[in-house]
């Protein structure tokens, strides 16, 4: 009997044993199984799916760097490291390498295009720009691509130089620069203006030698070639600090305006808009040496006002009334 007792104490024993370590052999396959995953295949993948992939399974990924690849398109991955099928920890990094594309391509045709949209294609194409050349074209807008090198389809490398012939746009009407010499300032604008070219700026110098209030000098040169509606500067013969009659002298379009800025070391912003009952414009925004002299041409088509900012606070206002 007691035998008997001592044998179904000891299988007792032994089946509690045997569950206790089917239990606890359980339990760590459970545990360890949720602490780990399997690495999946990222070779050949985008590199967007594959941080997705990655992150969905709680791994952290590394970009160790890119390499050109001709297998594997540009922004795909070429290398992972654990490789596909290995068993790591939650939490561990995955580090992958990028393609950069095929280092050999087709030189894209650019022909034709903006500067503006060459440019982006090719950065989108990893090429820089080389020289760029400006020439006038009458069949081709400006700032449009006249000709480049390397020519489209051709073989190149990543990286490589591009040289492009950009449009001005038609060549411009030249014109032949008239003396102003011994003009006065009225007659001077209306040659300027006769000949379809712009008032540009106009300062003063003296000489006893020469009459007051004429040109003495002038940019472009006489005799010069100019094209249509370019600036001329001119010089009067005036003294220093003699006020003009009114700082207004009378032309056949209009009046001119001078305005003499006070010495100092900075340039100033001046700008001068012309203010009237239907509109706003400014008709001079630049910024000016410090003691210059400015004559700006004002149309007296109709009552305005003008006000004069220096650093966009306002330093003068005057009033013209209508011829």
């Amino acid at each position: 009997m007691i035998v008997k007792l001592l044998k179904i104490t000891a299988l007792c024993a032994a089946f509690f044993v045997i569950v206790g370590i089917s239990a606890y052999l359980t339990l760590t396959f459970i545990i360890k199984s949720e602490d780990t995953v399997i690495v999946p295949n990222l070779v050949g993948k985008d590199v967007v799916a594959a941080l997705e992939l990655l992150t969905d399974l709680q791994l952290n990924t590394k970009v160790s760097g890119s390499e050109y690849s001709q297998q594997y398109p540009k922004n795909h991955v070429t290398f992972q490291e654990p490789e596909a099928g290995s068993e790591i920890k939650k939490d561990r990094d995955v580090r992958i390498m990028i393609s950069k594309g095929n280092r050999n391509i087709l030189m894209p045709n650019l022909v034709a295009l903006s500067e503006r949209q060459a440019r982006i294609i090719m950065e989108e194409n990893g090429l820089s720009r080389g020289l760029l050349s400006r020439a006038s074209n009458p069949n081709m807008a400006p700032e449009h691509i006249m000709a480049q090198a390397p020519a489209a389809g051709a073989l190149i490398t990543r990286g490589a130089e591009v040289n492009l012939l950009v449009s001005t746009g038609p060549r411009p009407v030249g014109l032949m620069m008239p003396d102003l010499a011994g003009l006065s300032v009225e007659k001077a604008v209306l040659r300027i203006e006769g000949a379809s070219l712009n008032v540009g700026d106009i300062r003063s110098e003296f000489s006893r030698q020469k009459p007051l209030n004429v040109v003495i000098d002038q940019e472009p040169l006489a005799g010069s070639r100019v094209a249509a509606k370019a600036p001329i500067d001119l010089v009067i013969n005036r003294p220093p600090g003699k006020p003009a009659t009114a700082n207004l002298y009378r032309s056949l379009y209009g009046s001119l305006l001078q305005y003499d800025l006070k010495p100092g070391y900075l340039k100033k912003r001046v700008k001068v808009e012309l203010e009237n009952e239907n509109s706003s414009t400014a008709i001079y925004d630049d910024y000016v040496k410090p003691g210059k002299q400015l004559w700006i041409l004002i149309p007296r088509n109709r009552d305005a006002t003008v006000h004069i900012y220096e650093d966009d606070v306002l330093v003068k206002t005057r009033v013209y009334e209508a011829w």
